[in-house]
This record gives structure tokens, C-alpha cells and sequence, in this order.
């Protein structure tokens, strides 16, 4: 019933920024915790952050220091903000709940690190 909708990816130089939006609609999407998940080409789809209705956050450590997660619940909003990426961030990125995915994956958004 959940339908899940990432955007904001792209093509960014080593250093650059940008900044994910999910959008959930179709169900209780917004009363669960949250996550961002990806899948680099050859790779098993890990959680890179979480967020819980009250606000805690929790990041994978190749990602702490510069990742940060955020929600708007009444919008049924959920984001992440990259910074200082890398090549190695260079995924198809994906949002659900946390810490155990329980809906329906989107088609992701594709971001890509690179000079």
C-alpha cells in the first residue's frame, strides 16, 4: 500500500554535496523510524542512517561525520543530507523503514561520486 519515492540524486565531484528527498504516501509510513538505504554496482543494499519518530539518529560508520538524516512528519518527509562525498558513496540510494526495511522498495535515486 506504501508507495516510495526518492529523489535528488546526480552527478557530483569528490567533496560536493547534495541533499535526498523521500516522499511516503499510501500508508503509516510516517509513524515508523526511518532509513536510507543503498546499493553500489556488485554490492549487498546496506543501511546508511536512521532516524526514529522522536528524533534519534544513527549512521553507518563510512558515513558519520558526513551524512545527516532529518524527517518532517507531517509531510511524510524524510531526508539526507551529503556532504564531503566520496567515490565510494557512489550508489543507487533508497528509503524505508529502520531499522528493517518493511515496505516495497522505490526505484531509488542514483547518486554518483566522481571527477
Amino acid at each position: 500500500q506504501v508507495q516510495l519515492v526518492e529523489s535528488g540524486g546526480g552527478l557530483v565531484q569528490p567533496g560536493g554535496s547534495l541533499r535526498l528527498s523521500c516522499a511516503g504516501s499510501g500508508g503509516i509510513f510516517s509513524v515508523n523510524a526511518r532509513g536510507w538505504y543503498r546499493q553500489a554496482p556488485g554490492a549487498e543494499r546496506e543501511l546508511v542512517a536512521g532516524i526514529t519518530r522522536g528524533g534519534r539518529t544513527n549512521y553507518a560508520d563510512s558515513v558519520k561525520g558526513r551524512f545527516t538524516i532529518s524527517r518532517d512528519n507531517a509531510r511524510n518527509m524524510v531526508y539526507l543530507q551529503m556532504n564531503s562525498l566520496k567515490p565510494e558513496d557512489t550508489a543507487v540510494y533508497y528509503c524505508n523503514t529502520f531499522p528493517h526495511a518493511i515496505f516495497p522498495w522505490g526505484q531509488g535515486t542514483q547518486v554518483t561520486v566522481s571527477s
